[in-house]
Protein backbone atom coordinates (compact mmCIF):
# COMPACT_ATOMS: atom_id res chain seq x y z
CA UNK A 1 0.00 0.00 0.00
CA UNK A 2 1.18 3.67 -1.19
CA UNK A 3 0.88 5.72 2.25
CA UNK A 4 -0.32 9.25 1.33
CA UNK A 5 1.16 12.14 3.59
CA UNK A 6 -1.18 14.99 4.76
CA UNK A 7 0.04 18.91 3.95
CA UNK A 8 1.27 19.03 7.58
CA UNK A 9 3.62 15.68 7.38
CA UNK A 10 4.90 17.23 4.24
CA UNK A 11 5.96 20.23 5.92
CA UNK A 12 7.43 18.46 8.84
CA UNK A 13 9.05 16.03 5.76
CA UNK A 14 10.41 19.79 4.03
CA UNK A 15 11.96 20.83 7.35
CA UNK A 16 13.88 17.40 7.53
CA UNK A 17 14.78 17.85 4.13
CA UNK A 18 16.38 21.39 4.74
CA UNK A 19 18.57 19.25 7.80
CA UNK A 20 19.80 16.59 5.12
CA UNK A 21 20.67 18.89 2.73
CA UNK A 22 23.15 21.16 4.88
CA UNK A 23 24.43 18.06 6.19
CA UNK A 24 25.36 16.67 2.50
CA UNK A 25 26.37 20.38 1.10
CA UNK A 26 28.90 20.16 4.49
CA UNK A 27 30.32 15.98 3.95
CA UNK A 28 30.50 17.21 0.07
CA UNK A 29 32.80 20.24 1.06
CA UNK A 30 35.24 17.90 3.37
CA UNK A 31 35.24 15.00 0.15
CA UNK A 32 38.80 16.44 -0.30
CA UNK A 33 42.24 14.29 -0.98
CA UNK A 34 43.11 12.68 2.00
CA UNK A 35 40.35 11.96 4.08
CA UNK A 36 39.02 8.79 4.29
CA UNK A 37 35.56 7.38 3.58
CA UNK A 38 35.54 7.13 7.85
CA UNK A 39 36.10 10.30 8.23
CA UNK A 40 32.97 11.65 6.22
CA UNK A 41 30.92 9.24 8.80
CA UNK A 42 32.37 10.44 11.66
CA UNK A 43 32.04 14.07 10.56
CA UNK A 44 28.20 12.45 9.99
CA UNK A 45 27.54 11.87 13.23
CA UNK A 46 28.79 14.99 14.55
CA UNK A 47 26.37 16.53 12.28
CA UNK A 48 23.75 14.52 13.40
CA UNK A 49 24.53 15.51 16.83
CA UNK A 50 24.29 19.26 16.17
CA UNK A 51 21.09 18.82 14.50
CA UNK A 52 19.22 16.84 16.67
CA UNK A 53 18.35 14.26 14.30
CA UNK A 54 18.04 10.25 13.64
CA UNK A 55 20.71 8.71 11.39
CA UNK A 56 18.05 6.06 10.28
CA UNK A 57 20.80 3.96 8.14
CA UNK A 58 22.45 3.47 11.29
CA UNK A 59 21.36 -0.12 12.34
CA UNK A 60 19.23 -0.76 9.51
CA UNK A 61 19.04 -4.11 8.55
CA UNK A 62 17.45 -4.69 4.95
CA UNK A 63 16.46 -8.53 3.90
CA UNK A 64 18.92 -8.53 1.84
CA UNK A 65 22.27 -8.37 4.15
CA UNK A 66 23.61 -10.74 6.61
CA UNK A 67 24.07 -7.96 9.46
CA UNK A 68 22.43 -3.84 10.39
CA UNK A 69 24.35 -1.12 8.72
CA UNK A 70 27.50 -0.23 10.41
CA UNK A 71 27.37 3.52 9.66
CA UNK A 72 25.30 7.13 9.31
CA UNK A 73 25.81 7.29 5.35
CA UNK A 74 26.49 5.02 2.37
CA UNK A 75 29.98 6.16 0.83
CA UNK A 76 31.02 5.38 -2.52
CA UNK A 77 33.60 5.32 -4.05
CA UNK A 78 34.06 4.85 -8.07
CA UNK A 79 33.27 1.97 -9.93
CA UNK A 80 31.08 1.32 -5.96
CA UNK A 81 27.55 1.92 -7.39
CA UNK A 82 25.82 1.93 -3.63
CA UNK A 83 26.33 1.13 0.00
CA UNK A 84 29.65 1.60 0.59
CA UNK A 85 30.23 1.05 4.23
CA UNK A 86 32.90 3.55 5.22
CA UNK A 87 36.03 2.73 6.17
CA UNK A 88 39.74 4.52 7.74
CA UNK A 89 41.05 1.68 4.58
CA UNK A 90 39.51 3.75 2.04
CA UNK A 91 41.37 7.11 1.49
CA UNK A 92 40.01 9.72 -1.44
CA UNK A 93 42.44 10.22 -3.97
CA UNK A 94 42.76 12.76 -6.64
CA UNK A 95 40.45 12.60 -9.31
CA UNK A 96 38.03 9.97 -7.68
CA UNK A 97 34.07 10.32 -7.49
CA UNK A 98 32.33 9.56 -4.56
CA UNK A 99 28.71 9.18 -3.71
CA UNK A 100 27.73 10.03 -0.09
CA UNK A 101 24.23 9.06 0.62
CA UNK A 102 22.06 9.39 3.82
CA UNK A 103 18.66 9.08 5.78
CA UNK A 104 17.53 11.30 8.47
CA UNK A 105 14.83 11.32 10.56
CA UNK A 106 13.51 14.41 12.43
CA UNK A 107 10.00 14.70 14.59
CA UNK A 108 8.80 11.24 13.48
CA UNK A 109 9.22 11.76 9.25
CA UNK A 110 12.30 10.37 7.09
CA UNK A 111 13.52 11.97 4.13
CA UNK A 112 16.70 10.16 1.54
CA UNK A 113 18.79 12.04 -0.06
CA UNK A 114 22.32 11.53 -2.26
CA UNK A 115 24.87 13.28 -4.23
CA UNK A 116 27.98 12.07 -6.28
CA UNK A 117 31.04 14.81 -5.92
CA UNK A 118 34.36 15.01 -7.60
CA UNK A 119 37.65 14.38 -5.45
CA UNK A 120 40.19 17.45 -6.69
CA UNK A 121 40.49 17.61 -10.86
CA UNK A 122 38.62 14.89 -12.30
CA UNK A 123 38.40 13.76 -15.58
CA UNK A 124 36.22 15.32 -18.33
CA UNK A 125 33.74 11.62 -18.50
CA UNK A 126 33.55 11.60 -15.31
CA UNK A 127 32.34 15.50 -15.14
CA UNK A 128 30.02 14.40 -18.32
CA UNK A 129 28.98 11.40 -16.04
CA UNK A 130 28.17 13.31 -12.87
CA UNK A 131 26.54 16.32 -14.97
CA UNK A 132 24.00 13.29 -15.96
CA UNK A 133 23.06 11.55 -13.42
CA UNK A 134 22.59 15.13 -11.74
CA UNK A 135 20.04 16.30 -14.82
CA UNK A 136 18.75 12.85 -15.41
CA UNK A 137 17.36 13.92 -11.18
CA UNK A 138 15.84 17.05 -12.58
CA UNK A 139 14.15 15.13 -15.29
CA UNK A 140 12.96 12.17 -13.23
CA UNK A 141 11.58 14.56 -11.00
CA UNK A 142 9.29 16.87 -14.10
CA UNK A 143 8.05 13.85 -15.10
CA UNK A 144 6.46 12.89 -11.01
CA UNK A 145 3.53 14.78 -12.00
CA UNK A 146 -0.23 13.99 -10.35
CA UNK A 147 -2.49 11.86 -12.18
CA UNK A 148 0.99 10.02 -14.31
CA UNK A 149 2.62 6.51 -13.48
CA UNK A 150 5.54 5.93 -11.82
CA UNK A 151 7.00 4.62 -15.28
CA UNK A 152 6.54 8.07 -16.61
CA UNK A 153 9.67 8.57 -13.85
CA UNK A 154 11.53 5.43 -15.36
CA UNK A 155 11.17 5.97 -19.13
CA UNK A 156 12.28 9.51 -18.24
CA UNK A 157 15.20 9.04 -16.59
CA UNK A 158 16.38 5.64 -19.00
CA UNK A 159 16.11 7.67 -22.08
CA UNK A 160 17.69 10.54 -21.32
CA UNK A 161 20.49 9.01 -19.59
CA UNK A 162 20.58 6.44 -22.50
CA UNK A 163 20.87 9.65 -25.33
CA UNK A 164 23.99 10.41 -23.29
CA UNK A 165 25.91 7.17 -23.94
CA UNK A 166 25.98 5.81 -20.33
CA UNK A 167 23.12 3.24 -18.90
CA UNK A 168 21.01 3.09 -15.99
CA UNK A 169 21.66 0.42 -13.29
CA UNK A 170 18.19 -1.88 -13.31
CA UNK A 171 18.32 -3.81 -10.15
CA UNK A 172 18.56 -0.75 -7.80
CA UNK A 173 15.42 1.74 -7.54
CA UNK A 174 14.13 4.26 -5.72
CA UNK A 175 11.26 4.31 -3.53
CA UNK A 176 8.33 5.84 -1.40
CA UNK A 177 9.25 7.31 1.81
CA UNK A 178 8.10 9.75 4.93
CA UNK A 179 6.83 7.06 7.89
CA UNK A 180 10.00 4.77 7.27
CA UNK A 181 13.08 4.93 4.94
CA UNK A 182 11.55 2.03 2.24
CA UNK A 183 8.03 2.27 1.42
CA UNK A 184 6.22 1.41 -1.62
CA UNK A 185 6.13 2.16 -4.37
CA UNK A 186 9.52 1.03 -6.10
CA UNK A 187 10.70 3.83 -8.67
CA UNK A 188 12.69 2.16 -11.63
CA UNK A 189 14.87 4.02 -13.36
CA UNK A 190 13.80 1.94 -16.35
CA UNK A 191 10.53 1.44 -17.97
CA UNK A 192 7.96 2.37 -20.16
CA UNK A 193 5.41 5.73 -19.51
CA UNK A 194 2.10 5.00 -18.49
CA UNK A 195 2.86 2.37 -16.78
CA UNK A 196 3.13 1.48 -12.83
CA UNK A 197 1.34 2.57 -9.33
CA UNK A 198 -0.60 6.26 -10.37
CA UNK A 199 0.98 8.66 -8.90
CA UNK A 200 -1.44 11.22 -6.62
CA UNK A 201 -0.86 14.12 -4.62
CA UNK A 202 0.27 12.78 -1.07
CA UNK A 203 2.69 10.44 -2.42
CA UNK A 204 6.08 11.37 -0.93
CA UNK A 205 8.94 9.39 -3.37
CA UNK A 206 13.06 9.02 -3.66
CA UNK A 207 13.32 9.33 -6.67
CA UNK A 208 17.69 8.05 -7.64
CA UNK A 209 19.20 8.22 -10.74
CA UNK A 210 21.64 5.42 -10.76
CA UNK A 211 24.09 5.41 -13.84
CA UNK A 212 27.06 3.80 -14.93
CA UNK A 213 29.58 4.55 -17.85
CA UNK A 214 29.63 1.22 -18.81
CA UNK A 215 27.08 -1.34 -18.85
CA UNK A 216 24.23 -1.61 -16.27
CA UNK A 217 25.04 -4.95 -14.92
CA UNK A 218 26.15 -4.92 -11.16
CA UNK A 219 27.49 -7.62 -8.51
CA UNK A 220 26.73 -7.53 -4.94
CA UNK A 221 29.88 -7.98 -2.09
CA UNK A 222 28.53 -11.09 -0.85
CA UNK A 223 31.03 -12.81 0.09
CA UNK A 224 32.41 -9.05 1.36
CA UNK A 225 30.80 -6.61 3.42
CA UNK A 226 27.69 -7.35 2.14
CA UNK A 227 26.70 -4.46 1.41
CA UNK A 228 28.54 -3.08 -1.24
CA UNK A 229 27.23 -2.72 -5.18
CA UNK A 230 29.97 -2.81 -7.89
CA UNK A 231 29.65 -2.14 -11.85
CA UNK A 232 30.59 -5.34 -13.23
CA UNK A 233 32.98 -3.83 -15.53
CA UNK A 234 34.42 -1.94 -13.51
CA UNK A 235 33.34 1.54 -14.78
CA UNK A 236 32.61 4.53 -12.76
CA UNK A 237 28.76 4.87 -11.45
CA UNK A 238 27.09 8.32 -10.01
CA UNK A 239 23.93 8.49 -7.79
CA UNK A 240 22.13 11.59 -7.11
CA UNK A 241 18.96 11.81 -5.27
CA UNK A 242 16.24 13.38 -3.49
CA UNK A 243 13.06 13.56 -1.42
CA UNK A 244 9.89 14.71 -3.46
CA UNK A 245 6.51 15.36 -2.54
CA UNK A 246 3.54 15.56 -5.26
CA UNK A 247 1.38 18.39 -5.28
CA UNK A 248 -1.42 19.82 -6.37
CA UNK A 249 1.00 21.96 -8.35
CA UNK A 250 3.05 19.21 -9.05
CA UNK A 251 6.54 17.61 -7.32
CA UNK A 252 8.11 19.53 -4.48
CA UNK A 253 11.22 18.66 -3.47
CA UNK A 254 11.63 18.46 0.11
CA UNK A 255 15.86 18.22 0.18
CA UNK A 256 16.99 21.08 -1.06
Amino acid sequence: MIHKKTPEEIEMLREAGKILAAILKCLAKEAVPGTSTLDLDDRAMELVEEYGVEPILLGYHPGFAPRPYPAAVCISVNNCVQHGIPSKDVVLQEGDTVNIDMSIAHNGMVVDSGLTVGVGEISDEARRLLACTQEALVIGIKAAQPGGHVGDISSAVQQFVESRGFSVVEVLCGHGVGYEIHEEPNIPNHGKAGTGPKIEVGHVYAIEPIVNVGKPDVYFDDEGDGYSVYTQDDSMSAHFEHTVAITEAGPLILTK
